[in-house]
């Protein structure tokens, strides 16, 4: 006897029998999905929290059912302890093969969480794995649902969820950042446009900079989850609520924001918002826009610290790890390079949902499996990165205030203030002077015998009359 065979068991659907391991908590339509989409290499089990969204939205749609009387308590008891089972994240690997990136709209992934929620049920129930007949997959843990209300619906509160994640590591990178502005409030350099020499700032100017730039994607993010409070559960298959009960979605769409922790409401229009998908749209929007910041700010990490000794070494990343493998001492700013990646990564993603959502038809989009796949690896990436970037590179970022004062002193970027006081003209002539001349500007304006002495170091003062610079400059 082919002893294979004894470890599996058979379950039939409208195509046929099929064998599936006998070990695992998933059935015939889980396993026929496993064999049909094997191609992306990542599978709703590396997605926890999609299943654990999955399983609250079961678990609301099993009590409300019970509410109205179309689902015994013995079934919604046992299909509400096996929903808390997944929420708990409780030996899921195996039972959840699905390839994220599947057809069907999320058939797949729906009946992979309702395949399982049953087995784990009738388990609790006492009854062995597959006794359909005692609990169905279908008939009971997907009661008064459609993959088309409770995949979208679920997809939304896994966004919402990973939201405290992102913008927690948004908050601590931006912190981040004022706090080295606060340090280096005094450290004069050069301000550059176009690479090139500009106007005096300070070190603290630059990074406060940064952190505003990301103050402002923290109100932006807030912003766009809002659009994902609203659901269509309860919209079944295409919006109609055709085999939903009156009151099922106000129902179930109270008990998935009580056991969610999400104040939820039913869209106002369940056909429009079963096909739209202009939520995610928005949402990954501003996640590109997110990473399009962080992308100037590694770059300008990069740049600010090239050297050390042969570019402008005016900050000092941490050293990491090791640079090359042939060049002794040499250390890379690998940590804004990974974020530079990551950054990449995420406005590919962003043009994927794009497109994805554009190829809904009529009542349905099809391609919401890729959407999610793409926004919800985005949003990973995105707050791993810049927990990474928080504490392994701007924690320790240091300011080489010597160099800094260096730069700033050979530089010609006094030109900006000094007009002010004596012309365009006048001041551009004597930028010229030094430059070809190869002089500090200071010494050619005072050989000129252009300023008053009061004039001269109001100018050229040290750091603490870099206040009245900025004074002239805004005048």
């Amino acid at each position: 006897m082919d002893k294979t065979k004894l470890a599996e068991r058979i379950e039939s659907d409208l195509i046929g029998p099929l064998a599936i391991p006998r070990h695992v908590l998933y059935g015939v339509h889980t396993r026929r999905a496993e064999q049909n989409f094997d191609v992306s290499g990542l599978r709703l089990r590396d997605f926890p929290e999609l299943i654990q969204s999955m399983a609250m939205v079961k678990k609301a749609s099993a009590l409300a059912n019970m509410e109205l009387g179309l689902l015994s308590a013995e079934k919604a008891e046992a299909i509400s302890q096996a929903s808390d089972e997944l929420i708990a994240l409780n030996d899921i690997d195996e039972n959840f093969p699905v390839d994220m990136m599947q057809g069907g709209a999320g058939t797949s992934t729906n009946m992979n969480v309702n395949e399982v929620l049953t087995n784990l049920a009738l388990l609790k129930m006492g009854a062995d794995v597959c006794e359909y007949s005692r609990l169905h997959p279908n008939d009971d843990v997907n009661l008064s649902q459609s993959t088309n209300d409770v995949y979208p619906t679920a997809i939304r509160l896994t966004i919402l969820r990973a939201c405290e994640g992102l913008i927690a590591a948004e908050v601590a990178l931006r912190d981040a950042f004022r706090g080295k502005a606060m340090q280096y409030a005094s450290a004069l350099k050069v301000g550059r446009t176009q690479l090139q020499d500009a106007v005096p700032m300070t070190a603290g100017q630059e990074f406060e900079a940064f952190a505003e730039l990301i103050d402002e994607d923290i109100v932006q993010i807030q912003y766009a989850s809002k659009l994902l409070k609203e659901i269509n559960l309860g919209g079944s298959a295409i919006g109609t609520a055709i085999n939903v009960p009156s009151g099922f979605a106000q129902l179930a769409c109270g008990h998935l924001s009580r056991i969610s922790g999400y104040p939820l409401i039913p869209a106002r229009n369940f056909i429009e918002a079963t096909s739209d998908t202009g939520g995610f749209v928005s949402f990954s929007g501003v996640l590109k826009r997110i990473a399009v910041k962080l992308t100037k700010i590694c770059n300008d990490l990069r740049l600010l610290s090239s050297g050390p000794r042969g570019g402008l070494g005016e900050i000092r990343l941490p050293p990491v790890q090791a640079g090359s493998s042939i060049m002794p001492g040499k250390v890379n700013p690998v940590i804004p390079e990974m974020m530079n990646q990551i950054t990449f990564q995420v406005i590919g993603n962003d043009l994927t949902v794009t497109l994805a959502a554009s190829a809904g038809q009529l009542q349905l989009n099809a391609m919401e499996p890729v959407i999610v796949l793409n926004i919800l690896q985005s949003m990973r990436m995105l707050t791993r990165g810049m927990v990474v970037l928080k504490e392994r590179c701007i924690d320790g970022i240091e300011v080489d205030v010597d160099r800094c004062k260096a730069l700033l002193d050979q530089s010609l970027v006094l030109a900006t203030p000094l007009a002010t006081l004596i012309g365009y003209s006048k001041a551009a002539y004597l930028s010229k002077k030094a430059l070809v001349e190869k002089r500090n500007l200071r010494d050619v304006v005072e050989e000129e015998c252009v300023l008053t002495e009061s004039q001269a170091h109001q100018i050229f003062g040290d750091a603490a009359e870099f206040a009245n610079v900025s004074k002239i400059m805004r005048g």
